[in-house]
């Protein structure tokens, strides 16, 4: 699983084990690469540290030597793709005209906009809401809100523009064209197409 265009980190093993070497980055960045493959792959309940191992080729000690356990690991490789995409929740709209503004703010709501895994990956977590809900608040945290939050931005600064309906709801409407990428997925629609319809049917009923 690939996460837009952030500097890559993984856990520091810079630092110098007691007696012994400092720890091999690379070393950490395989076991973060690894899982979140495998969590596409198998899903987290299915997923064991051993699969986890084996897939990255190391030992289980070198997994526990970083990490204490199986969730801790997936909170860092699912932190390491969220870094990832951080530049993505910042859009500079100032040179686009109003529609075609909104229009881009609702291509990056995409989960696929730079992982293209993501849709499976939430689907996974969304199976382990009853089982490990921890999972499923850090999905909403940093790949959900931020997406949302980024369509709520561009059509607050559109009604500065006098663009956009004053009286709008703008969490709704982001909700809205978030979740058609959901429905386009199920349906088996083509996501690239999903911007520019769901403004045509949208932009009718905001512009000024």
């Amino acid at each position: 699983m690939t996460s837009a265009d952030a500097t890559t980190s993984t856990p520091d093993d810079s630092e110098p084990r007691p007696g012994g070497r400092p720890r091999d980055p690379k070393l950490a960045e395989a076991i973060i690469m690894a899982t979140r493959s495998l969590l596409v792959r198998d899903g987290y309940s299915r997923m064991t540290l051993g699969d986890i191992a084996a897939e990255a080729g190391v030992s289980r000690p070198t997994l526990y030597r970083r990490w204490a356990n199986k969730l801790d690991l997936v909170a860092d490789a699912l932190d390491y793709g969220f870094r990832r995409q951080r530049d993505l929740y910042d859009i500079d709209i100032s040179r686009l005209e109003p529609r075609e503004a909104l229009v881009e703010a609702v291509r990056r709501l995409d989960p696929a906009y730079y992982n293209p895994d993501a849709m499976v990956l939430m689907g996974n977590f969304a199976g382990e809401v009853s089982h490990t809900p921890e999972l499923f608040e850090m999905l909403r945290k940093h790949a959900v809100e931020p997406r949302v939050t980024l369509v709520e931005g561009v059509l607050s600064q559109l009604q500065e523009r006098g663009a956009v309906s004053e009286d709008i709801d703008k969490h709704t409407i982001a909700t809205m064209c978030f979740g058609s990428y959901f429905g386009a997925f199920y349906r088996g629609d083509q996501r690239d197409r999903i911007p520019e319809s769901v403004v045509a049917v949208v932009w009718p009923a905001i512009a000024v």
